[in-house]
């Protein structure tokens, strides 16, 4: 949610703020409503004290036997009750279309990222590790041996229907050793906080993270009326949701471990073959709650937290800030960390690490007391995928395929295979 008070401030850098996400100018319609707004509640408060005063008033002029006073007096105040009914009726109504747009507009852009409309436009900011040279054209996760047994996508399809996978044998339980190893690593290394979080919250609580009410159709929404998280960023970030916060409590850091559910409204025909681009998938989630201060090291933080899961595994990546146009809607400055798919011959996204700045924490109140005293100011919030479990098990599969069809491991994930060192070509662990 945006500062209105900022927007009267300084409309034409807001626009301007706007027009680097594409998005054409809105402070001439947001301020008509604003100054309508305020001018109803001045007219509203001037009729109450109006009120307050002859009724008042009227008292006194009964007690004294003034009934021909007394009558006028309590016709005023009649009159400024119907006035104030009215006026509030008219401020509701521009409150709520107030609410509506600035509900619909995108966090403002980090003035130092870089413009542009798309992913073309990103910068990249460094690479870490090199592309494996095969002997063998490398193939892509869903057709290697090794996995095509573990990785069923029409049985999936016959249960759930397109965009599922049931994965078996050594494939789940290489895709469940990934989650543990990167729950691990956050929590023992990077000092995160696990929590394990409801996958089924409310309005309010997509609200608060910016799902709703814009972006509705890319999430499941029960018969009940809960939504089934995108990510657990939604359920993370609303831990704080109408809460003050002592400043000597922050940063507070999370991670967490879930199901993740996307409508992928907007995908059709892209990434359909392999489990890239899923309806349900499991993502190892980081969310941080910082004093505005310190929001952008906790960015930087936060981003190497992601790119030493990678590193740990051995897995090539690149890391890239993204341009103005391309940005997430709650995000002001994110950092796409892109993996190497050989299968598929480039980098391919794995995780997102975005601060928001107060853009969460205003549609949450989600706010913190300084130590020194003071009115209560809004947090910061940042969140990041640490990792997406299925791309990286896609990455893992891809970058150790081996000619005889098998995949060599990483040496991080032996200890949570029981000692195995290789997806066999059958689909087995050895």
């Amino acid at each position: 949610m945006h500062d209105i008070r900022a927007i009267r401030d300084n409309p034409r850098a807001f626009d301007a703020a706007l027009a680097r996400r594409g998005v054409p100018p809105q402070s001439p319609a947001i301020l008509v409503l604003d100054a309508d707004y305020r001018a109803q509640i001045l007219a509203i408060e001037t009729a109450q004290a109006v009120r307050n005063a002859a009724a008042r008033q009227s008292g006194t002029a009964r007690q004294s036997g003034d009934m021909a006073e007394f009558d006028r007096l309590r016709a005023l105040v009649a009159d400024q009750k119907a006035e104030i009914a009215q006026r509030e009726a008219v401020a509701k109504a521009a409150k709520t279309e107030l609410d509506r747009i600035l509900a619909t507009l995108p966090n403002l852009p980090c003035a130092s990222i870089p413009d542009g409309k798309d992913d073309a436009d990103n910068q990249e900011c460094r690479r870490w590790g090199t592309p494996r040279d095969f002997s063998f054209t490398p193939q892509e996760h869903y057709t290697l041996p090794a996995a095509r047994k573990g990785m069923d996508f029409e049985v999936a399809a016959k249960l759930s229907g397109s965009r599922f996978v049931l994965m078996s044998g050594g494939i789940a339980r290489l895709h469940r050793a990934l989650a543990q190893f990167m729950l691990d690593l956050h929590i023992t290394e990077h000092a995160l906080t696990e929590v394990n979080t409801p996958v089924l919250v409310r309005d309010e609580t997509m609200y608060g993270t910016g799902q709703l009410p814009k972006f509705g159709t890319d999430s499941y929404q029960t018969t009940t009326g809960w939504w089934l998280i995108p990510t657990s960023e939604v359920s993370l970030t609303n831990i704080v949701n109408d809460t003050i916060l002592k400043e000597r409590d922050l940063p507070r850091r999370y991670t967490a471990h879930s199901l993740c559910f996307r409508s992928e409204a907007g995908a059709a025909g892209r990434d359909t073959a392999g489990m890239l681009r899923q309806h349900q998938f499991e993502k190892v989630e980081m969310v941080s709650i910082t004093h505005p201060d310190h929001s952008d090291a906790e960015l930087r933080r936060m981003t190497r937290c992601a790119e030493a899961v990678l590193e740990r595994l051995n897995l090539p990546y690149r890391t890239v800030v993204l341009c103005a146009g391309d940005m997430g809607f709650g995000a002001r400055r994110t950092h796409d960390i892109e993996v190497w798919l050989p299968g598929q011959n480039t980098y391919r996204e794995i995780s997102s690490c975005s601060t928001c700045g107060a853009f969460q924490a205003r549609r949450m109140n989600a706010r913190f007391r300084p130590t020194g005293g003071g009115k209560p100011e809004y947090v910061h919030t940042l969140n990041g995928s640490g990792l997406a479990v299925g791309r990286c098990l896609i990455a893992v599969l891809e970058n150790g395929q081996e000619a005889d069809g098998s995949v060599t491991l990483p040496g991080a994930l032996h200890p949570y295979l029981g000692g195995h060192t290789r997806l066999t070509a059958e689909g087995g662990l050895a």
